[in-house]
């Protein structure tokens, strides 16, 4: 009798996710990309009103000789790119201030079309992987001294290095993004548990190779031949993969 309760309950549910007409989820999937594009412009507009603070933020890993030429500024070698640096870098900033937002319009899309049980799953995972992308991203910024100055320094004696806005700002985004998509690793393994496709055994097998290739991987993720930022990366994603074993067999109980 409870097996056909069961069953009759969860007949009714699929019912319920097959109500809505093609035409009415691109609606909501077109209301939900407008609330995400308008926190994201309000993020920008509110960072564009920081927009010096932020610049003196990141450029804060530069060393203090750097650009002695220019009294410590950074360089822009046209006549719109310093207000084209201004605007990218609000509009950065303005996705990570929406982010949470943006993650909510898409939790609120896709959550109508899951079950029960497979909602008590996705909520720790997209609140997890959040903190883990800004603990990556705050590491990343940490660490990116080291390699700033490694560059900068390394042909001071020869050449007069003029440093860009545009290609710091490059440098610094490719790095930080750097530490915070390697810090979704253990979400990532996690999710691949989850369906199926790998288990915690396999990963304990294959633990020698994989911190092998991750060390290498770690020393071509981190521009710069500095020794610390690659040393750091990779202590980092080793502990991370001991993290997701452990993950995936809490997960799995």
């Amino acid at each position: 009798m409870a097996s056909t309760i069961d069953r009759q309950s969860m007949e009714d549910e699929e019912d319920q996710l097959t109500t809505m007409s093609l035409v009415d989820h691109l609606e909501e999937l077109r209301w939900r990309i407008l609330k995400s594009l308008i926190a994201v412009a309000v993020g920008t507009i509110i960072a564009f009103i920081f927009r010096e603070q932020i610049v003196r933020f990141l450029a804060a890993p530069l060393p203090q000789g750097a650009d002695m030429l220019t009294h410590g500024k950074i360089v822009v070698t046209g006549i719109t790119e310093g207000f084209t640096v201004f605007l990218l870098i609000s509009f950065a900033a303005g996705v990570i201030l929406a982010l949470p937002v943006i993650l909510y319009q898409v939790w609120a899309f896709v959550a109508p079309g899951l079950y029960a049980h497979e909602k008590r799953a996705a909520v720790p995972f997209i609140f997890i992987g959040l903190v883990l992308f800004i603990v990556g991203v705050t590491l990343g910024y940490i660490v990116l001294r080291y390699p700033v100055e490694w560059l900068v320094n390394f042909a001071s004696n020869t050449f007069v290095e003029l440093i860009t806005a545009n290609s710091y700002f490059t440098f610094v985004a490719f790095f930080v993004l750097a530490f915070g998509l390697v810090f979704e690793l253990p979400l990532v393994l996690t999710f691949m548990a989850q369906v199926g496709l790998i288990t915690s055994e396999t990963l304990q097998r294959k633990r020698a190779s994989s911190h092998i290739g991750m060390w290498v991987a770690s020393t071509f993720l981190t521009p710069g031949a500095d020794i610390y930022s690659p040393i750091i990366l990779g202590t980092a994603m080793s502990f991370l993969y001991e993290l997701t074993i452990v993950f995936i067999r809490w997960t799995k109980k």
